[in-house]
This record gives structure tokens, C-alpha cells and sequence, in this order.
């Protein structure tokens, strides 16, 4: 149900210049979606009324970002003024003037918050009616962070940023998290008073603390749990850090869902990815974006699958598999390389070093060693020889070829597209096949063998091939010359 008195605004505007990236900082991936998408995520199983994005920096990229995440947020573009204060204000600019709840303030660089934690969080906020409520938390070593600073008896007094802190401020230990819980008419009112008068001449959002103070207002600060929860991404070692902390999570919890996850340090899950009971994961490998995986199913060592179906019971070990469909009890690997399009059959086989793109493999085929089939559909029941080519592309076009139903090709043949191989036929090996073949037919194009008596003996005189062949038999007469 929508809590018609609750707005969140996630501010979305910093530049991220400690990433060091071309790429937007908050759109830098965290478990197969952009920082912001977690954020946004927390956002929507919040059930706010509205949610207002303030944006500045490569603004259409992360405008599109938040759009795409969440179609109903309302983009706001920070100007010129610089700071936290600026930006919740005209985030409030937006919101509908008959707004009378409470705004929640969240950082687009802060993807590890749970909805959980914010819900415990609001409900103190109302519980204790506080005009103005500060999630905390408290480090061994708070560098870097705004300081919490308490009254005697323990109320929070303000927020004193880094660069303004005393020694003594410095010290402390319980740090500002940068969410905020406001009443939004009493945000309303004080939000004009704040200034630029600091060390970093910006608009801070931690002076509406001492603001709402002296305005006699009833202010709070509430630790959270732990600190990972709001810790913030800044650079690329933090979101390393925080794509474990992540992924350590999303392990666990499918661990506890039934599946079998062997070597969790070695083994990476996106959030998208859906994993049945009774799968089996073994080291070294990546379950990408939006991948599905039935039960049964044992999946590594050494393989990423990235938006694929894998079927009850496959099997699919040391391979790459993107946009690719997997039938139940099918095998796959070792070192397979599966491309979009690949769709293999109930029980059927994708072996050693084949590639495939854009291939239907049938229920109980096989590909099992050294090939390339690329646009074509192969029937059920059919097998694929050692060294098998599907020249699909002429140099402009690519064309599909076809092999019907328990066809059986012999071992380094080139299948020259578009081409056609009936039901039940044959194929010899080393045969390219330029023609259709129908079905039941066998297709061999070999040319006659011939033997070239001492050509060794004469062409590479001294040599241990001569040598052998020497010992091993006379050399052939005249007559022997053409043995096809």
C-alpha cells in the first residue's frame, strides 16, 4: 500500500571525480545493475507517494538511468548552487504544495541500505515525532565522515562536516550515514536559511540539524546496525568492497534457499539471476544478469552464463554461454563457447572447443568435439563430427543451413551455407558439401588417393623420416607409382 505520507529523494548529482571513469559514478554496475538501481530498488519497497532524483552531473545518462529503474520518479536538475541543501530544496520545489508528510533523504552512492533498515528508521522518526531524524553509525576510525555531536545527555546537538571539525570533533566516532528523515513543512521553512558560509562553500544538508535546533525543534540521530549498511561508494576500491560485501549476501541467501554454492569466495551472482533448489555451483564461476537455472543442474567449475535458461539436470562445466537456452539433462563443455542464440535440446550435447551462434541443437543431438555451427538448425537425434564447419558467412551476407533429424556427419566436414541435410543422411568425411543432400543419402566428394613411392628418400635425403623408411621397406617400383 502507497504511504500517501512519505517522499524520498535520492540525490543523484555528485560528478564521482575519486572514480576516476568516464562512466557516471552512480551508473558503474554492483551485481548486474547500476549503483543507482539499488538505490532506487530500496526506494520502490518503501511505497513512497513520490520520489524525486536530483541530477546534474552527465545528467541524461542518469536521468535515463532512474527512468529506466523507475518510470515514475520525478527528475529534478540541481543548478548552479553547490551542495546536499540546495539539492533537497529543490527536490521539495517539486513535490505538490499540499504535501504534508515526511521527506527521507537517500544517497544514489549508498546501494547497500535495505528497505528494512529505513522502515525501522521511519518508524522511530514517528514514533519519537521528531521534526528531523539522522541515520548514524559509528566506526573505530570516522575520517572522512561528518561528525554526530551530542548534548550531555545524549541528544544530538549538529552535524559538523570534516573540514569544519575541531580536534576534539575529530574525535569522535559516531559519523553523520546522509539519511535523513525531515517533516517536510518544517524542511520547508528552514531550507532557505541555509548558507554557503563554510569551508567548501556549499549549501550543506547537516546544517538544517542546528537550524531546526535553535528553531526549537525536536531532532534525533539513530545508529544503524552496522556500518556497511551506509557505507558510501567513492572510488573503485570502495565498490569492490562493496560488490563483496554484496555478493556475499546474495550467496548466502541462496545457500539457504537449497542451492549448493561450493567455493562462495570464488563464485559470483547477480541479483536478477534465479537459481532453483538442488543446483549445484561449482568454483570460479558467474551467474550473469537475468539467468535462470532448474533444479538439478550443476553449473562450473570455470563457467559464466550471462541471461541464459539452463534446464533441470544439464550439466554445463568450464564454458561461456550468453543469451543462450540449455535443455534439461543437456551437457555442455568443457570449453565451450556458447553464443546469443544458441538454443540445444533436451539431453543433447555441446562439447570440447565448439563454438556456436544462432543454432537450435535438437533434443538428444550432439556437437561433440572441435567444431563451429553458426546459423543453422540441426534436427533431434543427430550427431556433428570432429571438426565440423558451418561456413555461414560469404563475405557480405550470412546464410542458415539446415541438417534434418538423425543425420550422422563424418568427422572435418565443411557445410557450405545455405544448405540442406535431409532426414537420416550421411555425410563422409572430410566432405564440404556445396548441395543439398536428401534424406537417407551419403555425401562424400573424395578425390582418388595417391601414393608417391621415395619421395621422402628423395626429397628430404638424411633426414630420420628418410632413415625410417629406409630400414622399413625397399623403395617402390614404377609400377607401384599410382596406387588409386
Amino acid at each position: 500500500m502507497t504511504d500517501e505520507k512519505l517522499a524520498v529523494v535520492v540525490l543523484a548529482a555528485g560528478q564521482g571525480t575519486r572514480m576516476k571513469s568516464a562512466t557516471p559514478k552512480l551508473l558503474h554496475p554492483l551485481a548486474g545493475a547500476p549503483m543507482i538501481a539499488h538505490v532506487l530498488a530500496t526506494a520502490r519497497e518503501l511505497d513512497a507517494a513520490y520520489v524525486v532524483a536530483v541530477v546534474r552531473h552527465e545528467r541524461d545518462q542518469v536521468a535515463e538511468a532512474i527512468l529506466a529503474e523507475y518510470p515514475d520518479a520525478i527528475i529534478v536538475d540541481q543548478d548552479e548552487v553547490p551542495g546536499t541543501g540546495r539539492a533537497v530544496e529543490q527536490a521539495v520545489a517539486a513535490l505538490p504544495d499540499d504535501f504534508d508528510g515526511d521527506v527521507l533523504v537517500l544517497n544514489g552512492d549508498v546501494p547497500l541500505l535495505n528497505a528494512g533498515t529505513l522502515h525501522g528508521f521511519l518508524e522511530r522518526h514517528r514514533d519519537a515525532t521528531s521534526v528531523a531524524s539522522v541515520l548514524s553509525a559509528v566506526y573505530d576510525d570516522a575520517t572522512g565522515y561528518g561528525r554526530i555531536v551530542r548534548t550531555a545527555e545524549g541528544a544530538l546537538d549538529r552535524i559538523v562536516e570534516q573540514k569544519d571539525a575541531t580536534s576534539e570533533e575529530l574525535a569522535l566516532q559516531e559519523a553523520n550515514a546522509g539519511v535523513y528523515a525531515f517533516g517536510v513543512q518544517e524542511l520547508r521553512d528552514q531550507l532557505a536559511n541555509l548558507t554557503t558560509d563554510n569551508a567548501q562553500g556549499e549549501k550543506y544538508l547537516t546544517d538544517m540539524i542546528a537550524l531546526l535546533r535553535r528553531a526549537g525543534s525536536e531532532v534525533s540521530a539513530v545508529p544503524v546496525s552496522e556500518p556497511w549498511l551506509v557505507a558510501g561508494v567513492n572510488d573503485r576500491a570502495q565498490l569492490s568492497e562493496a560488490a563483496l560485501r554484496l555478493n556475499a549476501l546474495i550467496i548466502r541467501g541462496w545457500q539457504l534457499n537449497g542451492v549448493t554454492v561450493q567455493d562462495p569466495a570464488s563464485t559470483w551472482i547477480d541479483l536478477k539471476a534465479r537459481i532453483a533448489p538442488d543446483v549445484t555451483i561449482l568454483p570460479g564461476s558467474h551467474i550473469q544478469g537475468a539467468t535462470v537455472i532448474e533444479s538439478g543442474a550443476v553449473i562450473g567449475p570455470d563457467t559464466t552464463l550471462l541471461d541464459c535458461e539452463v534446464g533441470a539436470g544439464a550439466t554445463v562445466k568450464r564454458t561461456d554461454a550468453t543469451l543462450s537456452v540449455i535443455g534439461a539433462g543437456a551437457s555442455v563443455g568443457p570449453f565451450s563457447y556458447l553464443r546469443p542464440g544458441t538454443a540445444l535440446g533436451a539431453d543433447g550435447k555441446i562439447g570440447t572447443f565448439v563454438e556456436t551462434k544462432n543454432a537450435t541443437i535438437g533434443e538428444g543431438s550432439k556437437v561433440p568435439h572441435l567444431s563451429y555451427v553458426g546459423d543453422a538448425t540441426i534436427g533431434e537425434g543427430a550427431n556433428i563430427g570432429a571438426g565440423s564447419i558451418f561456413a555461414n558467412y560469404d563475405g557480405v551476407n550470412k546464410h542458415h543451413s539446415e541438417v534434418g533429424a538423425h543425420v550422422r556427419t563424418g568427422s572435418h566436414g565443411v557445410f557450405v551455407a545455405p544448405v540442406r541435410i535431409g532426414d537420416g543422411a550421411y555425410t563422409g568425411a572430410g566432405t564440404v558439401v556445396r548441395k543439398d543432400v536428401p534424406a537417407g543419402a551419403l555425401a562424400v566428394n573424395v578425390a582418388p588417393q595417391r601414393n608417391l613411392p621415395g619421395w621422402v628418400q628423395q626429397h628430404r635425403p638424411g633426414s630420420a623420416a628418410a632413415e625410417a623408411a629406409e630400414a622399413a621397406a625397399p623403395a617402390a617400383t614404377d609400377d607401384e607409382t599410382d596406387a588409386g
